[in-house]
């Protein structure tokens, strides 16, 4: 395995971070409803515990309403207690065949925390993304060593995986800057 191997390693890794950091957004939720903002609830159906979008349909009939319509209307009942215990600041609707959630508008300071909570996980990410340069940069060292390559190309690999850690840091700070403006946005 040569250097250009690890630093492709290293940018796929930092890629999966990434996207990780874009689906922890999608959960924070903005003054539009999202079908992902549920998407992590689970539903107790058929004896066992399953994502709510296994057993339902999730649709946004309106840019502040969600539309949970089941599968199966005997789950109904199930999905409407899952989404009352998962806490989500809406309160679900049961009208016999379909679960509306409605979002009430978001105040200032709940803005806030959620910017706050944005901010949070775009951290979690960076410290994850410097977790990844420095095990590729213990690898690039170790490699060096044990086949006995000149330092400047280990030094050269080296300064390459840090400039790629760079590139995805101001990714990250791009998607939370994108997120907060979305979240303060009345």
């Amino acid at each position: 395995m040569s250097f250009d191997d690890v630093t492709n390693d290293c940018k796929a890794k930092l890629e999966k971070a990434l996207g990780s950091l874009s689906h922890d957004f999608r959960r924070i939720r903005t003054g539009r409803a999202n079908p992902q903002m549920i998407e992590h609830v689970q539903v107790e159906a058929y004896g066992s515990m399953m994502p709510i979008a296994q057993v339902a349909g999730i649709s946004v009939p309106e840019p502040t309403q969600l539309l949970i319509k089941p599968w199966d209307k005997g789950v109904l009942k199930f999905i409407e207690k899952a989404l009352i215990t998962a806490d989500l600041g809406m309160q679900p609707i049961n009208d016999g065949s379909v679960v509306r959630m409605n979002m009430p508008p978001l105040s200032t300071e709940r803005r806030k925390q959620l910017a706050a909570e944005a901010k949070e996980s775009a951290e979690k990410c960076k410290v994850s993304m410097r977790n990844i340069r420095r095990d590729e940069i213990k690898t690039i060292e170790t490699r060096g060593k044990e086949q006995k390559l000149p330092e400047d190309a280990t030094k050269k690999a080296v300064e390459k995986i840090g400039e790629l850690l760079k590139q995805y840091e101001a990714k990250a700070e791009a998607q939370l800057k994108e997120k907060t403006e979305d979240i303060m946005r009345i």
